[in-house]
């Protein structure tokens, strides 16, 4: 599986590429989906372009992107989005439209409680244990592991990038994302999507393609191609990450 991740926290800032409106995730959902990708996940905005849980927002978003694309779709529940965790679950239960799945970090309070309310409306839980955190040991010691949808282990530490040349910033990240699965070595037996931000976006996925990993690229994780170059749409990126996932599966 490749998953698109189509704007993260990301917006017009990063670039008049990058979709916020629900019509243009729908647009940039379409393209992904034609290129390749077989699930999507993204961050609803406001008008202003802030991250939200709000019911309405997500409401439009959603149906604005499954009237085009049949895969699942899931969102963020971030901590930046709604601060307060109990709010946070509070958002989640007055949802009118759900999605197929919603990301929890779990090294954010209140994770547990968040994933409860999503597992209560059927909602899949992807849980987001990321680099450089306590995740992995709160998820090992979850009572709620068995019953997540998946596992995503995010390379997301923030010193990633200073390597001075691409092939140390690979051996670095890929360092790192073998770290991660190591630390989750409870009997969760669920999939897992390895993937990394930034600089580590790209040596993550090609190390997620050689250990038969599913993976994700698009927007959020990086604006840049494997080359350097800026990328031009999350479909770019999925067709490049694609390409990549499968030259790195045949010579592993």
């Amino acid at each position: 599986m490749v998953q698109v991740c189509l704007n993260g926290a990301r917006g017009p800032a990063d670039g008049w590429m990058v979709p916020v409106s629900p019509g243009a995730l729908a647009d940039a959902a379409v393209e992904a989906v034609t290129a390749g990708a077989t699930d999507v996940h993204l961050h609803p905005k406001t008008p202003c372009g802030h991250d939200t849980l709000s019911p309405r927002v997500l409401a439009v978003t959603l149906e604005a992107i499954r009237a085009r694309v049949s895969v699942p779709i899931g969102v963020t529940t971030g901590a930046w989005a709604e601060p307060d965790p109990v709010a946070r679950a509070e958002r989640i239960r007055t949802w009118t439209t759900l999605p197929d799945h919603a990301s929890v970090n779990w090294h954010e309070p209140g994770a547990e409680e968040v994933a409860t309310a999503l597992l209560d409306r059927g909602v899949g839980v992807e849980a987001g244990i990321w680099s450089g955190t306590d995740g992995a040991a709160r998820f090992t010691a979850s009572p709620l592991r068995t019953r997540v949808l998946r596992i995503l282990a995010e390379v997301t530490d923030p010193a990633e990038g200073t390597a001075e040349n691409a092939s140390e910033e690979e051996n670095t990240s890929e360092a790192t994302a073998r770290a991660l699965l190591a630390a989750l070595t409870c009997d969760h037996g669920r999939p897992v999507l390895l993937h990394g931000e930034n600089a580590s976006a790209w040596p993550v996925l090609r190390l997620a393609a050689r250990l038969g990993l599913a993976t994700r690229i698009g927007l959020e994780d990086t604006l840049l191609l494997p080359n350097g170059e800026r990328a031009s749409s999350n479909a770019q990126l999925v067709a490049e990450g694609l390409a990549q996932y499968g030259a790195a599966r045949r010579s592993s």
